[in-house]
């Protein structure tokens, strides 16, 4: 039995690292969004950097099958408690 990883763990994933790659091109100077002035370009970039490392850390993003399997566990042991 094979659980996969979900949408949302994978969306997260992908935000995070869009996120992350454009950090680093903005930090290079590279500009990621055609604005004309760069401290614009530099805000926007911080807080969409920031905003997707918070998502990413705050939910439970399981990647390996023990960490898929104790979510399912998880989610079995709060469906008996309800």
């Amino acid at each position: 039995m094979t659980n996969k990883i979900s949408a949302g763990t994978i969306a997260r994933t992908v935000v995070l690292l869009l996120a992350l790659v454009n950090q680093v091109l903005s930090m290079l100077g590279v500009q990621t969004i055609p604005i004309a002035d760069e401290d614009v370009n530099t805000l926007i970039a911080t807080g969409w950097t920031i905003a997707a490392s918070l998502a990413a850390w705050w939910k439970n993003n399981s990647f390996t099958q023990a960490a898929l399997e104790g979510d399912k566990l998880k989610n079995e042991l709060r469906a008996r408690e309800e």
